[in-house]
């Protein structure tokens, strides 16, 4: 079989099987994850592009390895586009995920043992926020802040008092179950009170940002974090963001050498295919349809009678505790994807349950919309998401009509037609 031309089907059926599978459940699943999106054809390329085969350390122009003119340029036309899309001085695009990229922050701005002020878990935080099980959390100290348990929302004052008691050294912002605008300004105000570095994760909103639909972090925070799936539709992987350029040789050192070797190559170059794609016009109107969509999934479950955490969002995503209904997270995530929905199971604020059971789900609109459902489609999509659950919380079977019109949702939106 010649390395060079056998296909993956010819060279290992297993493994192309599997894929395929996978494929196949996309192509009949309506994608509620709010941590996933579809890539372009283009990123798709990319990903697979014989640059897969270079390696190379350092940055554009000072690597460790001969060879890398085109990889220099790769580079350089992510970072550049990065810089414009979000009107940063700087950026590095070669973080291997989000959580590298927070950690790299972690690197350049702390020493093991000083004190972090976050957001916790259960309240919508990430684990790389310093959570105990992670390493941000075991090699920091870290403190905790959460959200007013009457409204759900953040209390930048309650923030701040923690904050005068702790004295952080670095304050993160940002979430991943939080649904409504972030205040970057007042929790700089906060940091710039007690003398402290302020890192905000922009993840699950940096296409929001990008169309200006939500605060800019940029003026604001001494660093941000985002990936480039979720709401930047591009390749999973992570990028550091400054506004001051003079941060900018102390995060790439943290990037590199600091938290990881050699550059994936064919990761950057989906990177710079994404940034791309976010810098065209139609990128904005995009943005605008997966906040309208959200935004109508909201008021729908709302309607329904479910816990809507805030009642409402300003992001791609919806928090819904079911606690009302007696259901756990899990049980909910099992009983959608019977009939064809993929959610995640999730904490809600003040969970009494372990984050692998949980009390909530997270529902996103970032694929759903990448995918081409409007308002329409998703106020009925709520719909079918409150069906199931009243059914599962009943202990009824779920009317055979819902999966048929999960079904006739997917049929009428078809992703990777010549896949």
């Amino acid at each position: 079989m010649d390395h060079f031309t056998a296909s993956l089907a010819d060279a290992d059926p297993e493994l192309a099987a599997a894929l395929e599978g996978e494929l196949d459940r996309q192509r009949r699943q309506l994608e509620l994850i709010a941590s996933e999106n579809y890539v372009s054809k283009a990123t798709l390329e990319a990903l697979g592009s014989p640059i897969v085969n270079k390696t190379v350390e350092g940055y554009p122009g000072r690597r460790y390895y001969g060879g890398a003119e085109f990889a220099d340029l790769v580079e350089t036309l992510a970072v550049d586009r990065a810089k414009r899309l979000f009107g940063a001085a700087h950026a590095n695009v070669q973080p291997h995920s989000g959580s590298q990229a927070n950690l790299a922050c972690f690197l350049a701005f702390l020493e093991p043992g000083d004190r972090v002020l976050a957001m916790d878990l259960a309240a919508g935080g990430h684990l790389s926020h310093g959570a105990p099980v992670n390493v941000s959390g075991r090699v920091m100290e870290v403190h905790h802040y959460g959200v007013d348990p009457t409204t759900g929302r953040l209390d930048l004052d309650a923030v701040a008092e923690i904050a005068r008691e702790v004295r952080p050294r670095l304050i993160v912002c940002g979430a991943s179950a939080y649904p409504r605008e972030i205040d970057f300004s007042g929790f700089r105000k906060i940091a710039d009170e007690v003398g402290a570095v302020l890192l905000a994760d922009i993840a699950h909103i940096a296409g929001l940002v990008a169309a200006g639909l939500h605060p800019d972090p940029i003026p604001a925070a001494h660093v941000v974090t985002t990936t480039t799936y979720k709401n930047l539709r591009g390749t999973r992987g992570g990028i550091v963001l400054t506004g001051d350029a003079e941060l900018a040789d102390r995060i790439d050192r943290a990037v590199f050498p600091g938290v990881q070797g050699s550059v994936i190559l064919n990761a950057v170059a989906a990177k710079a295919v994404c940034l791309g794609e976010a810098l065209r016009p139609e990128f904005t109107g995009w943005a605008q349809r997966v906040l309208a969509n959200a935004r109508a999934l909201a008021e729908v479950l709302v309607d329904r009678g479910l816990g809507v955490v805030t009642e409402g969002t300003d992001t791609p995503l919806v928090l819904v505790d079911l606690s009302p209904l007696g259901l756990t997270g899990r049980d909910a995530q099992e009983a959608l994807e019977r009939v064809g929905i993929a959610v995640n199971k999730n904490p809600v604020p003040g969970d009494p349950r372990p984050p692998w059971i949980a009390s909530g789900i997270r529902l996103g609109t970032s694929a759903g919309t990448t995918r081409g459902l409007g308002e329409a489609e998703f106020r009925r999509v709520g719909e079918l998401v409150a069906e199931v659950l009243a059914a599962a919380a009943a202990g009824r079977e779920v009317p055979r009509r819902v999966p048929a019109a999960v079904a006739e949702l997917c049929d009428a939106f078809p992703i990777y037609p010549d896949q």
